[in-house]
């Protein structure tokens, strides 16, 4: 595309020549050489636009919060302007050369999927006189992992299974707490004889007692999380998608809820399976150890706000007698619905309240009855649950305390 001034290099070259013939003047018609030569320069063919003008690369984390892109520009004219919109609400324009390489930084205010950079731009040459389309936008999207809480004590499944992890079974096995004494049976270990016992308690010759324990079983941990609301502290932003005044929201809550219950609950062993309740939603399946881990992070970090219509139509699988964790705001009942459902099928089930704490400020009166209505029908939600077993837990600053109280109210009961 030519720009105005090729247009007006042209008809000034054509002006004053014109005007140099007619008076006589070859100064005046010397004036119009240059106009005339650059005109001519500016109309060759631009150079090779068939090679991608852009591309951006994501370097390590310099600091904790900040994401860093590179963005490697090689525009087929002399100069490029670009325009780079940082995560989504910070918006750069520059004049660049052909070939530059520039670094974005981005302060990250929430986790989870994030468009860190989006770069779009066109190509200028013959000194800005030929102007380039307009590039397709390229863009650089990130998972940020949330942050993670220490959890002293999780609630236990109701059921343990397998021979490995950290809570004692009730079947004989090693590991546990001590069991019995039994007499010698084939299959026992010489050196689990308790000669001491052998000595005070045989009844006759030759008899051998075996000091028993019992087994370490591992359990079933789900992490469901309903991600059809993302609110805010602020309630005026909600419905805004306005993620920069909004403080931290309830999938902020959900993601660290659910990397601290995997990482508690993969230290001790247990077997985690992680869901998203939306309709093709990522599922991760059970499995233990550090490697699984890190998939569940990475699930968890790329876990992002559901779409329109985008409610679950299936049931994830969950293993015989787990202990499920509903992460959710539990103003959609779909969530509470499925809770009580795993309730009914002998599953222990926490409810985990992921609603940030409210900022009112800036509310209408009929925001504020809004509101009002609202989270009374959330209560009644609640009441239903805690009616059918349910336990609630809220996440919140003494979550770590309140899934303590949980895990001990019924310990003893987990066999």
């Amino acid at each position: 595309m030519r720009s105005p001034a090729l247009l007006a290099a042209a008809g000034g070259a054509i002006a004053l020549a014109g005007v140099g013939l007619i008076v006589s003047r070859p100064d005046v018609v010397a004036l119009a050489l240059p106009l005339a030569l650059w005109a001519l320069i500016a109309r060759r063919p631009a150079r090779d636009e068939s090679v991608e003008p852009v591309r951006i690369r994501a370097l390590p984390d310099e600091a904790e919060g900040v994401l860093s892109d590179e963005i490697l520009v090689d525009a087929p004219g002399e100069m490029a302007e670009i325009e780079i919109v940082q995560s989504a609400r910070r918006i750069r324009r520059a004049i660049v050369p052909g070939s530059a390489r520039l670094t974005a930084h981005t302060a990250v205010l929430h986790s989870g999927p994030v468009e860190s950079s989006r770069v779009t731009g066109r190509s200028l040459d013959r000194d800005a006189a030929l102007i380039g389309d307009e590039w397709r936008s390229v863009v650089q999207r990130r998972s940020v992992a949330p942050a993670q809480r220490a959890l002293p004590e999780i609630p236990l499944a109701p059921r343990l299974t397998g021979l490995h992890g950290a809570h004692d079974g009730s079947r004989p096995g090693q590991g546990g707490d001590f069991r019995d004494i039994h007499p010698f049976a084939p299959g026992d270990e010489l050196r689990r004889v308790d000669w001491r016992a052998t000595a005070r308690a045989a009844r006759r010759p030759g008899e051998m007692l075996v000091r028993r324990t019992d087994s370490l079983s591992d359990a079933s941990v789900v992490i469901a999380v309903d991600t059809a609301d993302d609110l805010g502290e602020v309630v005026s932003t909600w419905g805004d998608d306005d993620l920069e005044r909004s403080g931290t929201t309830s999938l902020d809550h959900a993601r660290e809820a659910a990397r601290s219950l995997a990482a508690a609950a993969t230290a001790m062993g247990d077997r985690v399976a992680y869901h998203v309740l939306v309709q093709g939603g990522r599922s991760v399946r059970g499995g233990t150890g550090s490697r699984h881990l890190a998939r569940l992070v990475a699930a968890i970090a790329d876990t992002g706000q559901a779409g329109d219509d985008a409610r679950y139509r299936r049931t994830p699988p969950v293993p015989h007698g787990s202990v499920i964790a509903v992460l959710s705001t539990f103003f959609d009942g779909a969530a509470a619905e499925l809770a009580l459902m795993w309730r009914a099928a002998g599953h222990r089930v926490v409810a985990v309240d992921t609603l940030p704490d409210l900022d009112r400020a800036r509310l209408s009166e009929r925001q504020e009855l809004a509101l009002k209505i609202v989270l009374a029908e959330r209560d009644e939600v609640f009441r239903d649950l805690t009616a059918a077993g349910v336990e609630r837990v809220r996440w919140d600053a003494d979550a770590a305390l309140s899934l303590g109280v949980v895990a001990r109210a019924r310990a003893g009961g987990a066999r």
